[in-house]
């Protein structure tokens, strides 16, 4: 299950963000798709969390957004690891039409645990 935090500038109308909340699910899905999880292009709740947040007044950033992806880490993600998350930034691209972005794929050694 991906964790998802999305960081963004004041500035970054609603209307992208709701298209942001529209596609990361299924985007960051296939990206992190893998044969130890495979994705059935059926996501239920639970399946991967989104958090937005707008900056702070203290916070410094290069880009208007910065999507944050941690999902478990397994080999067959690590070994491509760059190639995901290159492939997932220009979907994100394509999908919203935002242009400066930055994500970001961290893959920890983690347990997921949910009740029924």
């Amino acid at each position: 299950m991906p964790l998802i935090d999305i960081t963004h500038s004041p500035a970054v109308p609603d209307k992208a963000l709701r298209r942001l909340g529209a596609v990361l699910p299924h985007l960051v899905s296939v990206a992190v798709e893998c044969p130890e999880e495979p994705y059935d292009h059926d996501l239920q709740p639970g399946d991967v969390e989104l958090r937005f947040r707008q900056w702070g007044p203290f916070d410094r950033c290069g880009v208007d957004v910065v999507i944050e992806v941690r999902s478990k880490w397994t080999e067959s993600r690590a070994v491509n690891r760059q190639q995901r998350v290159d492939t997932l930034h220009e979907a994100i691209i394509e999908a919203t039409g935002l242009d400066d972005v930055g994500v970001y794929l961290s893959l920890p050694v983690a347990s997921w645990s949910q009740g029924d």
